[in-house]
């Protein structure tokens, strides 16, 4: 990414350059991203293709003012940090569905960062409902978030930090959780934006996958709440965990919702998958 690409980047973020690729930069970058990039879904319901290809992640997050899912906003996210001097790795996770099976392998991308004051953390602005800060890497204990209470602990460890021999699993895996249950296993071996590439394939045309199923577009808001347009039901998810949802009727008013609220401006209204109902 070039000195180009970085200004733009971060003046969508809102944001100055940092100084020093530190921790508390990272924190309000990784906060930024989440209060102004949007997770959606949309290219899939769009006909548009998803490339990860870090120029082309650029020309969509930060040229056309869109978000994305996983792989592009962890990928192009990932590729500004090391351009601001971070050292970053990136990281294939798995999550956990119903009845706690594990999802297909690169099912998710998640970023190993480490800053030049100490530590390595882990940050994920494309994941949805998740945390606002990264997490510390080395703090095996309860981490607490605006976003609930966090925990990364070997994987098939149980509160106590214990891992039972019957669990099969990598010795390196860690488990991520939220409130208490799991959220995904994480691969602690790096990775190139390439190996995603069949991970994203899968989610953008399965029919198993839930991206494939509805439309999808959320974020957080400034006061640490969430606003999420999916299909044509709009909720805002208040910081104490209230919600208030009502529904959309015409192709103008979903149209507004998505320039008004989540800066994305589209000709169409998106149709889910064999709905035609646009969500």
């Amino acid at each position: 990414m070039n000195t180009a690409g970085v200004d733009a980047y971060l003046r969508r973020l809102g944001v100055e350059q940092p100084a020093w690729p530190t921790v508390d930069a990272l924190r309000e970058l990784h906060l930024r991203h989440l209060e102004t990039v949007p997770f959606e879904n949309l290219s899939i319901h769009l006909g548009e293709e998803i490339v990860l290809e870090e120029k082309r992640l650029l020309d969509k997050v930060v040229g056309a003012r869109r978000g994305g899912f996983c792989y592009e906003l962890n990928g192009v996210f990932g590729a500004l940090l090391a351009a601001l001097g971070y050292d970053v790795q990136l990281l294939a996770a798995r999550v956990y569905g119903d009845g706690g099976r594990l999802g297909i392998p690169y099912d998710h991308l998640a970023l190993r960062v480490r800053t030049v004051d100490g530590g390595d953390w882990l940050a994920d602005v494309g994941f949805g409902a998740h945390f606002h800060l990264p997490l510390a890497f080395g703090e095996h204990g309860e981490q607490e978030d605006a976003g609930g209470t966090f925990r990364i602990a070997e994987a098939g460890a149980d509160a106590a930090g214990v891992r039972g021999g019957y669990d099969r699993v990598e010795a390196a895996d860690l488990d991520v959780s939220r409130n208490g249950r799991p959220v995904y296993r994480l691969e602690i071996r790096p990775r190139a934006l390439a190996d995603f590439t069949v991970g994203a394939w899968w989610h953008s045309t399965s029919p198993a996958s839930h991206f494939t199923r509805s439309t999808v577009c959320s974020r957080i808001t400034r006061d640490g709440g969430r606003i999420t347009l999916s299909g044509r039901r709009f909720t805002v998810t208040a910081p104490d965990g209230t919600r208030r949802e009502h529904g959309t009727g015409t192709d103008e008013e979903v149209l507004a919702l998505y320039r008004d609220r989540f800066g994305i401006a589209l000709d169409m209204v998106p149709t889910a998958r064999g709905t035609g109902t646009g969500g």
